[in-house]
């Protein structure tokens, strides 16, 4: 049996435990996994844009002011933010597709993938201790709420769990924020 997962990440999600999840639930044989990131451009960013002072990372590329370079942008920035739990899966094994989209609603949006790319299961990080009033308000638990699909919440490592895996310090380790 195929089982189609949407991994979500705003780039924080410890990629280890998410390939540990993919391959219980999916296996190795045709499995695929599409890892998403929802972008909300700032929209006075756009007048940047509009005013070519925004200068993207690639020096390769123009901004023309118009939506191809919004579009540049979130590619560009959603690469950046999937990457460490691309990598991982794709050496895991797993072909991994990439979904990036602009959205002031992060939770919808990840509904909206999950129909569009057919997903059985949703992988996302709870950066929100689970069980506080708070938590309810997140977009783990707005998408929880909205989907008609399981949702996999991966909790973010502890300090220590972070300290203990990278002794010589989390900074250069991709995927942890240190902050």
């Amino acid at each position: 049996m195929y089982v189609h997962v949407l991994v979500t990440t705003a780039g924080v999600l410890p990629p280890g435990p998410v390939v540990e999840f993919a391959q219980l639930l999916v296996g190795q044989d045709d499995a695929g996994v599409t890892v998403m990131s929802v972008i909300e451009v700032p929209r006075d960013f756009l007048e940047d844009i509009e005013t070519e002072s925004w200068r993207p990372f690639d020096p390769d590329v123009t901004p023309e002011g118009d939506e191809s370079a919004i579009q540049r942008y979130v590619d560009e920035r959603g690469k950046r933010l999937v990457e460490p739990v691309v990598t991982a899966l794709s050496n895991g094994g797993f072909v991994v597709e990439t979904v990036f989209v602009d959205a002031s609603d992060p939770a919808t949006a990840i509904v909206g993938v999950a129909s569009d790319v057919g997903a059985d299961l949703i992988i996302m990080g709870a950066t929100r201790r689970l069980f506080t009033e708070a938590a309810w308000t997140s977009v783990s638990m707005k998408v929880t709420a909205d989907s008609k699909l399981p949702v996999l919440l991966i909790p973010a490592p502890t300090r220590e769990a972070i300290d203990a895996e990278y002794p010589s310090g989390p900074g250069d380790q991709p995927g942890i924020e240190t902050e």
